[in-house]
C-alpha cells in the first residue's frame, strides 16, 4: 500500500458516515469521503485530506475510464478518479495510477 500523507482538514464540522450524502470510497485500511473536490478520511478525532505521497502505476489495466464506464467518478484535486476494484484510478501519462 502507498503511504498516505497526514494533512488535517481545518474547520471541518461535517461528520462523514454511511448515509451522510457523500460518496464513500474504500482506500486501503480506511474509507475516504468525496467532499468539495477532495477526499476526507477520519484520523485521530479529526478529518484529513487523503492522498498518496508516491506515484503508483496500475499495471495491466485494460479498461478505459470515462463518462458512462460504469465506475463511480470522484472529483479529486483538479482531476477525476474512478473507483475500481477497491481503489481509485486516475489517468496519468497514458496509464492509470492507483490512488
Amino acid at each position: 500500500m502507498t503511504a498516505v500523507e497526514h494533512s488535517p482538514h481545518a474547520d471541518h464540522a461535517h461528520a462523514h458516515a454511511d448515509g451522510c450524502g457523500h460518496v464513500a470510497v474504500p482506500h486501503g485500511d480506511h474509507t475516504d469521503y468525496a467532499h468539495d473536490g477532495h477526499l476526507h478520511r477520519a484520523h485521530d478525532g479529526h478529518w484529513d485530506e487523503c492522498g498518496t505521497s508516491e506515484h503508483v502505476a496500475c499495471d495491466g489495466h485494460d479498461h478505459t475510464h470515462g463518462e458512462g464506464c460504469g465506475h463511480v467518478a470522484v472529483p479529486h484535486d483538479g482531476h477525476v478518479d474512478y473507483v475500481h476494484d477497491g481503489h481509485r484510478h486516475a489517468a496519468h501519462d497514458g496509464h492509470y495510477d492507483d490512488h
